[in-house]
This record gives C-alpha cells, structure tokens and sequence, in this order.
C-alpha cells in the first residue's frame, strides 16, 4: 500500500478545517501509514470458505416492538408553548 505523506495529511486537515504543525503532519503521516501497512496484512488471510457478516454476533432485531400510543393532551402540550393561535403552535416565519 502507498505511504501516506505529511502533504496528504496536511491536506486533509486543511479539508477537514484543522490546524496542525509541521510536527503533527509528520507523526500522523507516521501513525496512518502503520495503520494502512496494518490493514494490508488481512489480504494476505485465506477467506475462501469464510461467510460474509455484516455483525460479528447473530442479532436480530434489538428494538422494541412499533406500536401507536395515545399522545400527549392537547392542553398538556400548550403549558409549554410561548405563543399559539386556534390550537396550534406559533412559530417564527422562515421565509419571507
């Protein structure tokens, strides 16, 4: 895999609207190359009779069940509203 140079990680710091010294352009370019060369070493793994997973543990469905309730009260609801009109909140105009 392509070494990750200090103009490349200055690059996607600038992209990224980060400051950093020439120091920490140089150490990340470091870390994120030991890192690439890291993730290179799993090509070099026998996956042919590995199944593809999209999670590393059998999960379902985790969430609760989609059910309607019944809301809150109308009146409940407009104690905390600054301004209403005919039963509906009032909100600032967002075009002109």
């Amino acid at each position: 895999m392509a070494k990750i140079s200090k103009e490349e990680v200055k690059h996607v710091a600038h992209l990224a609207r980060l400051a950093i010294t020439e120091e920490e352009a140089e150490k990340f370019a470091e870390q994120l190359g030991k890192i690439t060369d890291f993730a290179e070493q799993l090509n070099e793994l026998d996956t042919t009779n590995v199944e593809p997973t999209s999670h590393v543990l059998p999960l379902v469905n985790v969430l609760r069940e989609d059910v309607a309730k019944e809301g809150l009260p109308l009146e409940k609801v407009m104690l905390n509203v600054k301004e209403q009109e005919a039963g509906q909140i009032k909100v600032p105009s967002i075009m002109e």
